[in-house]
């Protein structure tokens, strides 16, 4: 593959996988090819013991500026549905998901960075769902994503609109989970993702589900828990004042 070829990296960092999206010569744009090797490209890292938290992000200065405008000579439902798939594939991530934002963060990269669970970005980032701008109807299942996060007269604003909202507007709405100054998002994400990695995966794996509307597992998770050891090695970890050894998952 030659460098500059639109394609998803991936790296993985002790118990931290990153996906970068990079296409530089468009902002890196999701081409028709990038969205349907996104699901593939997730399903070994949902599975490996070995991953317990998924960073995604851009290459270079821009997270993601939307879909490449010229795959969507192909017929607009067949794109639409790749990015849909792509999209939910990242939303049903077993794991904790963090969007890392600089630069335009714009139609389809709105799109993904709202799959995941959390949103971190750098002062100056760009947002916006753009798909008034095309005369495209905006998936169900991303509108009621996107209104979930910002509520619904914010996701009516950006929809009908299409207009772009700087990162602060993008914080009060929201979108945006935490704001980092210039230079201190790479710094923030990793420190953050120590965290999440040394927490207990039986109570973010629930919890994932159970705030994104599932309503049928809690005898599920009550049996998890019932034979995980991972609540009585935090009561142990607590009350002797040292880190716990969480095995859940692993």
């Amino acid at each position: 593959m030659e460098p500059n070829e639109p394609h998803l990296k991936v790296a993985v960092d002790g118990a931290v996988a990153t996906v970068v999206i990079s296409n530089p010569a468009k902002r890196n744009a999701m081409t028709a090819a990038m969205w349907r090797s996104l699901p593939g490209l997730l399903a070994p890292l949902a599975t490996d013991p070995g991953v317990r938290a998924l960073v995604l992000t851009g290459d270079g200065g821009t997270f993601c500026a939307g879909a490449d405008i010229s795959t969507l000579r192909e017929p607009g439902d067949e794109q639409q549905s790749l990015a849909v798939r792509a999209e939910e594939a990242l939303a049903a991530f077993p794991k904790p998901t963090l969007a890392a934002v600089r630069g335009y963060c714009v139609g389809g990269g709105s799109q993904l960075a709202a799959a995941c669970d959390l949103r971190f970005a750098e002062e100056g980032a760009l947002f916006g769902v753009t798909p008034s701008k095309l005369g495209i109807v905006y998936p169900s299942s991303s509108t009621r994503r996107l209104a979930s996060l910002v509520g619904p007269s914010a996701a009516k604003y950006l929809l009908f609109s299409g207009e772009l909202i700087d990162s602060e507007r993008a914080l009060r709405t929201g979108l945006v989970d935490e704001l980092l100054p210039a230079g201190e998002l790479d710094k923030r994400v990793g420190e953050f993702t120590r965290v999440l990695v040394s927490r207990s995966q039986l109570t973010q794996a629930a919890a994932k589900e159970f705030a994104d509307g599932r309503t049928d597992r809690d005898a599920y998770w009550a049996e998890q828990a019932r034979g995980s050891g991972d609540t009585a090695e935090g009561v142990a970890a607590f009350l002797e004042r040292r880190a716990p050894r969480f095995t859940y998952g692993i």
